[in-house]
This record gives C-alpha cells, sequence and structure tokens, in this order.
C-alpha cells in the first residue's frame, strides 16, 4: 500500500486526535478559540493539496482505494468546507456548554471519512468511510445535550442511519455474493453477465437506497427536516453540504464505474426519484416558518435536481453534478454564517427572528439575499447556471428517453415553487410585518471573512463559470471513458 497516497485523510484524522489531546492542556476560556487553530491546519492541507498530482491514476488498499481527479476535486471540496464549518463552529461554540474541543475533533474525523469516501472504489473501503462520517454526525446532531430539540435529531438520524446502513450492508452483501468481489472495476468487467442476476439487482436497488438517505432523496428524506432543526447550526451546514456531497460522488462512481448498462435501465426510475424529491421538498417548504426546516425540505429538493443530472448518464450531466454542488458549498454555508451570527442570542430559529435584519446589519442582510436568491436560481448567481447545466444535461438525453422532457418540467415547477418561500426570507428580512428588535448585530471578523468568501464565489461562479467547469469536465472525464 502506498501510504503516500492517504497523506491527506491521514493528516486529518491526525489532527482530530491532536486536538483532543490539546484539550487536556488548553484553559477552559481559551478552548474556544482552537477551533481557528483547526481551520488554520485545515487551510494549510488544502493549499498542500495543490502540489498533489492527480492526473497519474494511483491505488490502494488492493485497488479499493483510489487517487484520481475526482477524487482530488472532492477532497479539496471538502477540506474547504470544513475549514468553513470550523469558522462557524467557533462563533457557534458559546452556546454548547460542554466539550467544544471534542465538537472540532469530531467534526475532523467526519472531514477524513468524506476523504475516504471520495476515493473510495470498492464496496468496502465505501461502506467503511460512510460510516465514520455516519457515527460521527450520530454525536455532533445531538451534541447540544440540554436540548430537546437536539437530542430528538440524534435519535432520529441514528435510527434512519441505521435503517439505511442495514439496506446498504444487505446490498454489498448481496453485490458479493452475486459477483464475488467487492471492487468496483472487477464488478465492472461483469456487469453485462450480472444485469440478468436478480440477487444482483436487489443488492444495487439496496445500495441505491442507502445512499440516497446520505443525500436525503426520496424516498428516504423525511429525516431531513427534523434533523436539520434539531442539529446545532453548523452540524446542519456539514451535514447539508458534506455528507450530500459525499453521498453523490459514490453514486458517481457506482453508476458509472459498476453497472451503467443497468443504470441505463434504471433511468426511469432516478427520473421518479428526482421528480418526487423535487416536488416533496418544495411544496413541504412553503408551510415552514423554522429557518432550519426550510433548508431541511430545500435540501431534499437540491438533491432531486442532482438527480436529474445523474440520470441523464452523459459527461455534460456529470460535470454539472460537480458544479452545482460547488456553487452550492458556498451558498449554504453563507445562509447558516447568517444564522450562527443573527441568531445566536435566540432561541428556535423561527423565520420572523430575521424581521427587520437588512437594518440591523447589512452584511448579514445582503449576504443572506444572495444565498437565497443563488438556491431559488436567480441569475446572475452561481445557482442559476449549476441548475442551466443540469436541465441541458436532461435535455440532451430527452431525444433517447422522453421521460426527460417530463422531468425537466417538474423541475421548472419547482424552481418557480421555490422562489416563493426563499423570497419570503427576504421579504421577512427587509420588509417585516413587526421588528422586535433593532439592535445592531456584531459579526466577529472571521465570519465577516467567510461571508466575503461565500459571496464572492456565488457570483464568480455565476458570471464567469466557464473556468469551474473546465474543473469539472476535467474531474469526471475518466468516468465518461469508463462510461
Amino acid at each position: 500500500m502506498n501510504v503516500s497516497l492517504i497523506s491527506l485523510e491521514l493528516a486529518v484524522v491526525g489532527l482530530g486526535l491532536a486536538f483532543l489531546l490539546l484539550d487536556l492542556w488548553t484553559p477552559a476560556p481559551l478552548k474556544r478559540q482552537l477551533g481557528y487553530a483547526a481551520a488554520v491546519a485545515i487551510g494549510i492541507l488544502l493549499c498542500f493539496s495543490f502540489f498533489a498530482d492527480p492526473s497519474h491514476v494511483r491505488y490502494a488498499f488492493g485497488e479499493g482505494y483510489v487517487f484520481d481527479p475526482l477524487a482530488m476535486f472532492f477532497k479539496r471540496f471538502f477540506l474547504l468546507a470544513g475549514l468553513l464549518v470550523l469558522l462557524l463552529q467557533v462563533a457557534f461554540a458559546g452556546r454548547i456548554t460542554a466539550g467544544v474541543s471534542e465538537y472540532y475533533s469530531l467534526t475532523l474525523f467526519a472531514l477524513a471519512g468524506m476523504m475516504f469516501a471520495a476515493s473510495a472504489v470498492s464496496f468496502a473501503v465505501m461502506f467503511v468511510a460512510l460510516e465514520v462520517v455516519t457515527i460521527t454526525f450520530y454525536v455532533l446532531v445531538s451534541f447540544q445535550r440540554g436540548n430537546l430539540l437536539s437530542l430528538e435529531a440524534g435519535v432520529k438520524y441514528l435510527i434512519m442511519g441505521g435503517l439505511s446502513s442495514a439496506f446498504m450492508v444487505f446490498g454489498i452483501a448481496f453485490i458479493y455474493g452475486s459477483a464475488g468481489t467487492f471492487a468496483f472495476a472487477d464488478i465492472l468487467l461483469k456487469s453485462a453477465n450480472l444485469a440478468g442476476n436478480s440477487l444482483f439487482l436487489i443488492g444495487l436497488l439496496f445500495v441505491l437506497v442507502g445512499l440516497c438517505f446520505k443525500i436525503a432523496a426520496f424516498p428516504v428524506q423525511t429525516w431531513a427536516p427534523d434533523v436539520y432543526q434539531g442539529a446545532p447550526a453548523p452540524t446542519t451546514a456539514f451535514l447539508a453540504v458534506g455528507s450530500k456531497a459525499a453521498g453523490f460522488v459514490l453514486l458517481l462512481r457506482i453508476i458509472y464505474g459498476v453497472a451503467p448498462n443497468v443504470f441505463h435501465q434504471w433511468t426511469p426510475v432516478l427520473l421518479t426519484m428526482a421528480a418526487l424529491s423535487i416536488l416533496y421538498g418544495n411544496l413541504c417548504a412553503i408551510a415552514q416558518t423554522s429557518l432550519k426546516r426550510i433548508f431541511g425540505y430545500s435540501s431534499i429538493a437540491h438533491a432531486g435536481y442532482l438527480l436529474l443530472g445523474l440520470a441523464a448518464l452523459n459527461a455534460t450531466g456529470a460535470s454539472a453534478v460537480l458544479y452545482y454542488l460547488s456553487g452550492y458549498l458556498f451558498t449554504v454555508l453563507a445562509a447558516f454564517a447568517v444564522l450562527v451570527v443573527a441568531l445566536y442570542s435566540v432561541e428556535g430559529d423561527d423565520l420572523d427572528s430575521l424581521a427587520g435584519l437588512g437594518g440591523r446589519s447589512p452584511l448579514l442582510a445582503g449576504a443572506l439575499t444572495l444565498s437565497m436568491a443563488s438556491l431559488a436560481g436567480i441569475p446572475p448567481l452561481a445557482g442559476f447556471v449549476g441548475k442551466f447545466l443540469l436541465f441541458k444535461a436532461a435535455l440532451e438525453e430527452g431525444a433517447r428517453q422522453p421521460g426527460f422532457y417530463a422531468v425537466v418540467a417538474v423541475a421548472v415547477v419547482g424552481v418557480v415553487i421555490s422562489i416563493w418561500y426563499y423570497f419570503g426570507v427576504i421579504r421577512t428580512i427587509y420588509w417585516p410585518r413587526e421588528v422586535t428588535t433593532r439592535d445592531p448585530v456584531e459579526v466577529p471578523a472571521p465570519l465577516r471573512a467567510t461571508l466575503g468568501l461565500c459571496c464572492a464565489a456565488m457570483l464568480y461562479l455565476g458570471v464567469f463559470p466557464a473556468a469551474p467547469l473546465d474543473l469539472a469536465r476535467q474531474a469526471v472525464a475518466l468516468l465518461s471513458k469508463i462510461h
């Protein structure tokens, strides 16, 4: 095994362990500041990742782990997400009564699991990586032990996560029983013969259900609103961005690298899942007054849009998924950075808590407005270009399967519906019915920098999409060759 291939993951795990030990010698008033040290360390690793050359594909763990452009794209994605989430956690840490250092360390362990998932090309490595992510989130979601909503969210996530893991284990067992191997590449070579094997098909279906839990897509999406609402805001942000991206990179590898012929036949299944996720997420979000529940239902809808790109099974769709996730990263983290600061002294996350934010903090109001507009798909922001690319990929396949036209029409309706509740947030910020407080909101310098970066990225991805899209195409080029 080439240990150098997993140096980034080992470094993140080492950091997680180091901060657990540092907690022993750090005075209580300074423990909160350890998050800044963790963010700086992750930033250094992110910079270091650009010195690695992923163009030469290499393997480790018996060819169950791959170092290639797609893996490196997502490793950088996760490192950037982890860095920004750690900054959010420092701002939020005052609401955590005990175990601040453990909060940071668990986030680093979840980050390591996501990075391993990005390189998984074996069902064994995939399962272990996902369990590292899921088990750490069981704790992170319920970390506010004095908050009943947080404990309830943790229990719900544990039950649903355990169920999804059970589906995945059964699916992997069926696949191994029919193919005789865990390795994606070996199964791909046998996929033509396995396409008629019922055991293999059931196994793939079970794995698909398990991954749908990670991305919060139909039919295992019901956990998202409750867990998003109850979890600490930074945890919700990391769950929305990191866990979803980990699920999609594995879906890309399985769809293109395990049995593309089977998934061609299952295109109607993927399209149905996409359409139902879009409709369910957007329609249920309309009646919500909790901001985090709005984001929970919104996350389900966005999983549907991304599934539309996966169902296309073409290079345009695969690159569109990566581009969309990149824009989603900055959009969601900007929104949650606003929530962390604006709702710091407020119990709950009711929409009315943001009433009059435009006068109390123009920076927070402007950042949240950009986020809502990007999520709604308003030009010239990242969300608009991302949706356009996903719809384009689906329409390219419309001549082959007319069902794509129907689902794109559903997606467009979903976008129109989403404008209602996203702009409802903006209306509350600037034109509230009643303002309970006019006190200005102070924004810490690290979060000002975070908001500035996220807003600039949303605009850059929307106005100058060529270079980021080219990076996405390079990352999925090998998948296209496999396909």
